[in-house]
């Protein structure tokens, strides 16, 4: 399951690193700057939940089922907060409204914060040998 987390971790720090270059430099002259601002956040939430799994795949203090169970809440979190927020923030460019599911993204939030509730969950619980 390490495996797993690193190579999800690395892809979701690639993406966000391609998506924050194709917000400064591809989105600037398609959508208005509070767009922009808010496909930023989107990134930011993206690199730092990439950078957290990067520490959830390589800590020896935390159990694989914490680690499974944060894995995926990391992963749905992100699809739905920060994969809305670009689909909302890009609404402009397409013929789908997507304010339609613009509820995700809070719940794709929540996803997040519970994903770092399970590691404190673990640390109080961690038994050092």
């Amino acid at each position: 399951m390490n495996k797993t987390i690193l190579i999800t971790a690395a892809v979701l720090g690639v993406t966000s690193v391609i998506l924050g270059a194709f917000a400064a430099h591809g989105l600037k002259k398609l959508v208005t700057p509070d767009a922009i601002a808010s496909f930023e956040t989107g990134v930011k939430y993206q690199m730092y939940h990439a950078l957290f799994l990067l520490f959830v795949g390589t800590s020896t203090y935390i159990s694989s089922g914490y680690k499974n169970a944060i894995f995926y809440l990391v992963l749905v979190g992100v699809i739905f907060f920060s994969g809305s927020i670009y689909l909302l923030a890009t609404n402009v460019l397409t013929s789908f409204d997507f304010k339609k599911i613009a509820f995700i993204t809070p719940v794709g939030g929540l996803l997040l914060i519970i994903s770092w509730v399970v590691l404190l969950v673990n640390f109080v619980k961690f038994q050092p040998d």
